[in-house]
């Protein structure tokens, strides 16, 4: 374990960062920090890629992590702001938000897959980092479940796009809506599917 390794070398404050919503066309980019009071405790065992368990378990885990950790951050990047600044800049720019957001300093950060350009701090981006760190897994649940309560209330004022069900992300049932219903003020029209509906009349 990677965090296990930082310990041992006298790191006590890492903390985890990660993205969600990223490939969605609709919906913002959510993007949490977090440093857990213990990364090595058991308490923390079910604790994991926030793709692999269910609703019930992330909305769970979320509790567990905010209730044992020494600091958290989470941050919303808007559909506004990723379209004028594309997607990958406003992530790591989201991501550098995160961590500076935290109340405690980190004294490492590890991030999923992408490096934070700038950050005063150390930090290693690890390849699939939400598989084989628990603080990164952390703050992807704390994301993800951010961002599935987001789509939710936007499912409320956009009823006719199930985004309570795809949470934004292209499915048959949101591309069957987008060509019915057209273009919202909720989707990215930097993507690709969107801007070919608008360049289309949608």
């Amino acid at each position: 374990m990677i965090e296990a390794k930082l310990i041992s070398t006298g790191f006590k404050y890492i903390a985890g960062v990660d993205e969600a919503g990223r490939g969605a066309c609709a919906g913002p980019l959510v993007i949490a920090a977090v440093i857990l009071d213990n990364p090595l405790s058991e308490k923390f065992a079910e604790v994991r890629d926030s793709k692999e368990l269910t609703e019930k378990q992330r909305e769970r885990l979320y509790t567990l992590i905010i209730d044992n950790s020494i600091s958290y951050a989470i941050i919303s990047v808007t559909v506004s702001e990723i379209d004028s600044g594309g997607v990958h800049r406003v992530n790591i720019e989201g991501m550098r938000r995160a961590v500076l957001g935290l109340k405690s300093k980190p004294e490492y950060v590890l991030t999923d897959g992408y490096k934070i350009a700038g950050l005063a701090i150390p930090a290693l981006a690890v390849w699939k980092g939400d598989q084989v760190a628990v603080s990164i897994s952390a703050a992807s649940i704390l994301a993800k479940v951010t961002r599935d309560r987001i789509m939710r209330e936007l499912d409320s004022e956009y009823p006719n796009y199930g985004m309570s069900s795809h949470k934004g992300y292209i499915t048959k049932k949101h591309s069957a809506a987008l060509a019915k219903f057209g273009v919202t003020e909720i989707h990215r029209k930097s993507f690709a599917n969107i801007a070919n509906l608008i360049h289309n009349g949608k």
